[in-house]
Parts: structure tokens; sequence; C-alpha cells
């Protein structure tokens, strides 16, 4: 079901323009500059209506958190959620991850999140899926050696996949488990992966840390704008709303 469109929306979004970078490649290699005390940088590809946005910034108050979303309806609500809680570490792209490597510079990005990306269950549509090798590669060209991607998904096909996309872009698997809240919840929830844990749906989850390579392996340009698939969180919550 989409995401009601909101008739407000152009006000409510003139309201949180403190928190929108409405020109991301002006920071590229500066985005330290927001925060100039920053202990580190972390990216969200598709916060969503960004419940996992503001609770993890809220948690890491020594972090400069950067948030993409191409769905206006849910960025605003993550933006208004972030100035409810007064939060000055966290700004937003209404962006494409095809361009990632012209927001940041090499080694900018400490932490990236993909959470919840949409599997693109076709054989045919696998490069599409944010977790495919050659997104795995792009994200090389933006995150420091050492650098974490932090990937969930209640997709199980989706998963297995993954697990053998990492290696192949250069990535060390840890904390690899198909069932993150068997004894609990465990972290912060997305609003979506809150529904799944209610329903009893497993949640996958991997970190794939960036190994330093002799050789970096070849990026193939990603040609246009990627599509809705750049939602993570989004892409199955774009559903009625009174927020």
């Amino acid at each position: 079901m989409r995401m009601r469109k909101k008739p407000n929306l152009s006000a409510r979004m003139e309201r949180c323009t403190s928190l929108l970078i409405s020109s991301p490649k002006d920071y590229r290699g500066h985005w330290r500059e927001l925060k100039p005390d920053a202990q580190e940088l972390r990216l969200e590809l598709g916060c969503g209506k960004g419940k996992f946005t503001v609770e993890t910034a809220e948690q890491h108050p020594e972090a400069l958190y950067i948030a993409i979303e191409r769905v206006p309806d849910a960025m605003v609500i993550a933006m208004e959620r972030c100035m409810a809680k007064g939060l000055k570490n966290v700004f937003f792209i209404d962006g494409d991850a095809a361009l990632l490597r012209d927001y940041f510079s090499g080694n900018e990005v400490d932490i990236l999140y993909i959470n919840f990306c949409d599997p693109w269950p076709s054989h045919k549509h696998a490069r599409r899926r944010l977790t495919h090798e050659n997104f795995l590669v792009l994200y090389r060209g933006i995150l420091r050696d050492g650098g974490e991607i932090r990937f969930k998904t209640d997709n199980r096909d989706l998963f297995e996949y993954s697990l053998f996309q990492f290696p192949k872009a250069g990535y060390k698997l840890t904390e690899v488990t198909r069932d993150l809240h068997a004894t609990g919840i465990k972290g912060v929830m997305t609003d979506y992966e809150e529904k799944f844990y209610s329903c009893g749906t497993p949640i996958n989850r991997c970190v794939g840390i960036k190994q330093h390579l002799a050789c970096e392996p070849e990026f193939h340009p990603i040609a246009g704008p990627v599509p809705d698939y750049l939602q993570s969180e989004t892409r199955k919550n774009q559903e009625n709303t009174d927020i």
C-alpha cells in the first residue's frame, strides 16, 4: 500500500530545511564540518520514517549521521522526529545511491546501514539489489578500511545471496545471524522491523567489514538514477499514515 501524499508536505518540509542537504556534492570530503567534533560518520540508505535513524543518532551523539531517503512523505516524518528530539547530529539527503561516490570522498564513511532493502527476487533484476557485488564495490569507494556495512533483512533468499556477495567485493563477514531477536530485542529496530518482530518473522543480520586490498575491484558505474529500490526501510513501508 502506497504512502498517502500529504497536502501539507511543502510546509512541513520547509520547517525542516535546516536538516536537509540540498547540494550533497558540495559537501564531498567536508561532511565533518557539519559536526567538527564527530568521531565517526554514519550513513543510512533509505531511512524511511526514521525510527532507526533517530534512535541510533540519539544513542551516538558523538557521531555525524547522514540519512538518504527518496520518498519525501517518509523523509519529512524522519526529519520531524529529529527536530522533536532536538538532535543536532543528523542530516538528510534526497539523493541517489548510484551517486554516493559523488557525495562522499574515499575513506570518509565509517559505518553504512542497509535496512530492509528491496529484495528484487527476479534473477534478471539481481544487479538492482543494494547488496549486489557492484553496489558493494561502490561502497568501498566511500568507506574507510575497516569500515562496516551493517545489513538487515527479513528476506532469507536475499540474505543468503548477500552472504556470497560480501566476500566477492572484499568484505569480511561477521555477526551473521538468521534470527537476530531470537532471545529478545537486540539493537534499534526500524518502524517496519517492529511489525516483523510482532508477527514472529525472523530478522537476518550481518556485518561486512571492508578489507584492505592491494588492488581495488573494478567498479562499473550504474547508469541513470537508481529507482525506488534505494528505499530500504521504505520499500514496504509506503503505507497510509496520518502522521
